[in-house]
């Protein structure tokens, strides 16, 4: 018994002297980590911005800045350091960005990412010495399209952010805000959530629909103009009768306009990728059609081989000329093929016909995509040839 309370003592005074030795060391050797790191960091910072110096870190949440900016430091020469939080192929891409106090990019580097391809690392050089508007006119890296404008646009922010706090004024909404500002500004009783309709009927100078989600009206794009509609087809907006009148026409006339399905099995010679077609009373046709994406082998021939497919619809008029298009779904390669999704590639096939349908731009990175979609296109119009009663 003896020499076990003996030996617990022993045991627990060699606890003890550690702890205190533990304690010590640390008492001794923090500051000079915390010393160490701070230095790492304002190496870090000197690697993007060379002539700052004294760096002082910025309480940012007294500014409205871009949501990728996560810290802010001044410099004795009066440039900043950013550092930026973006998503490329993946999220968690992290960068460090340097701006003179003439408003360019002094230097910008990749901090952390799990991108794949490697350009981030390399960059960062081609954006030196850009401004806020310079820099939209360095090229994206083909093959790394999402990477590199990730890389460019949050280079940007950091540049916008430079001139915010520099007490300036700049635009930081994203396009989709841009968009929904104008939207909800020319019909605010849809309370800032819309649709955007997809066109059966041609419209005369209106380039887009957007419809209320509430059911209070739309709001018809005419080139850079918004122009606002009740849900009884009144234009709102301050506009000419006469502009207004054709407007309120030409709405009515698709809002009423109604589709009949068309039994695709009693035609011969239809290609394999129509799933479906309909006709509007005006003629016009409506198709579902399906094409050969990344994951399908055999390209044109539209088997199963993978299960993958791109499903889209086509509006097209009977002789052939497409009013609207849209990706309904896909399976391809996030980030990559799966631009076809965005509108901003979809939509250039609207006012496309047989005969330049073709020109367009390829999706970066993604040929097999692009080429897939672009033959699932030449199909509609195949098909509408013989649901007109010609040779598709």
């Amino acid at each position: 018994m003896i020499k076990s309370v003996k030996s617990t003592f022993v045991l627990v005074s060699i606890c003890a002297v550690i702890a205190v030795m533990l304690a010590l060391t640390n008492y001794i050797t923090a500051p000079i980590i915390i010393k160490n790191e701070n230095a790492a960091a304002n190496d870090a910072l000197l690697e993007v911005l060379p002539d700052g110096g004294d760096f002082e870190k910025l309480d940012i949440s007294t500014f409205t800045l871009p949501s990728t900016v996560t810290d802010a430091y001044s410099a004795k020469n009066g440039g900043y350091v950013f550092k930026l939080t973006t998503t490329g192929y993946s999220s968690g891409f992290v960068i460090m960005c340097g701006i003179n106090a003439d408003g360019t990019v002094s230097g910008a580097k990749c901090l952390s990412s799990t991108e794949t391809l490697g350009f981030e690392k390399t960059y960062g050089k081609e954006l030196v010495g850009k401004n806020s508007e310079s820099i939209e006119t360095v090229d994206t890296i083909s093959g790394a399209t999402k990477t590199t404008a990730a890389y460019r646009s949050a280079v940007k922010d950091a540049l916008n952010s430079a001139i915010i706090l520099g007490g300036g004024s700049v635009d930081i909404r994203t396009e989709e805000e841009i968009l929904l500002d104008n939207l909800s500004s020319a019909l605010p009783s849809a309370e800032g959530k819309f649709s955007k309709l997809f066109i059966t009927e041609v419209l005369e100078g209106i380039d887009a629909v957007y419809t209320a989600d509430n059911g209070m009206g739309s709001v018809c794009v005419v080139g850079e103009d918004f122009i606002g509609v009740d849900s009884e087809i009144n234009v709102i907006s301050d506009v000419s009768a006469e502009m207004a009148e054709n407007i309120s026409s030409q709405l009515k006339n698709l809002f009423a306009s109604k589709a009949t399905e068309i039994s695709i099995a009693d035609y011969d010679g239809l290609p394999s990728a129509l799933l479906s077609a309909s006709k509007t009373e005006s003629g016009n046709y409506i198709l579902d059609l399906k094409g050969a994406g990344y994951g399908i082998n055999g390209g044109n021939e539209y088997h199963p081989a993978s299960g993958e497919y791109i499903y889209i619809c086509v509006s097209m008029t009977k002789d052939g000329k497409i009013i609207d298009c849209l990706t309904v779904s896909e399976e391809e390669t996030d980030g990559i093929g799966s631009v076809c999704a965005d509108e901003k590639f979809y939509g250039q096939f609207v006012g496309k016909t047989e005969e330049n349908y073709g020109d367009i731009d390829a999706i970066s990175g993604a040929t097999i995509t692009t080429d897939g979609y672009k033959t699932a296109i030449l199909r509609a119009f195949q098909s509408v040839k013989i649901l007109e009663g010609g040779q598709g």
